[in-house]
């Protein structure tokens, strides 16, 4: 009887953690974008300019990319900068890959821009900012990986081309959640189109 109480408060626990995390997740500053227009099976979305902290890899996929990316992307936003500044992380992690290599980039807080951002200590993350976009978005939950995201890609591919929508891009991933979150995670594809409104 004691074991089940046992695993009765190591699952009550496990729920707090889980539900303070998503809660905590959700006070996090997320890229802004506007809805254009939802379809069956993803959305249309506009993207206004955003500044990025980014890097280049080699890697391919979200395996070869994921860790080594983000650690260094990491490093920067907790002080790894001229003014020693930690930086407020923000949602979700870009990851735009392709058969010539990959680039991550973390979306930087809105009150920044180019002009206020510390500079970076590793020269090999670099402060970008993007272009006005519209991209077709598709959402998927659970934990990422190559297969996944293979998958939504392709699936998200096949209904633009069902609607005669033209891609102008390599896809990204987005990724919203910290690894230690198993509840309510989220995740998108999302491919840069051309779209006129």
């Amino acid at each position: 009887m004691k074991i089940f109480y046992l695993l009765l408060a190591l699952a009550i626990i496990f729920i707090v953690v889980q539900s303070f995390r998503r809660f905590s997740a959700s006070s996090i500053e997320n890229q802004k974008y506007r809805v254009v227009k939802k379809e069956d099976g993803f959305e249309v979305r506009f993207y206004p300019k955003a500044t990025f902290a980014t890097i280049r890899s080699s890697g391919v996929n979200y395996k070869q990319v994921a860790s080594s990316g983000f650690r260094k992307l990491a490093g920067y936003i907790f002080g790894g900068n001229n003014q020693n500044k930690s930086i407020a992380m923000t949602a979700p992690v870009r990851m735009e890959m392709s058969e010539k290599g990959s680039i991550m980039s973390f979306v930087m807080p809105e009150k920044y821009d180019m002009a206020t951002l510390p500079k970076p200590n590793d020269a090999t993350v670099e402060i970008k900012q993007s272009e006005e976009a519209y991209a077709a978005v598709v959402a998927f939950g659970g934990y990422a990986n190559d297969e996944k995201i293979e998958d939504y890609k392709n699936k998200l591919v096949a209904l633009l081309q069902k609607k005669n929508i033209k891609i102008i891009g390599s896809f990204n991933f987005l990724g919203y959640n910290a690894p230690i979150q198993f509840i309510g995670r989220k995740n998108e594809i999302s491919i840069p189109i051309e779209w006129k409104e």
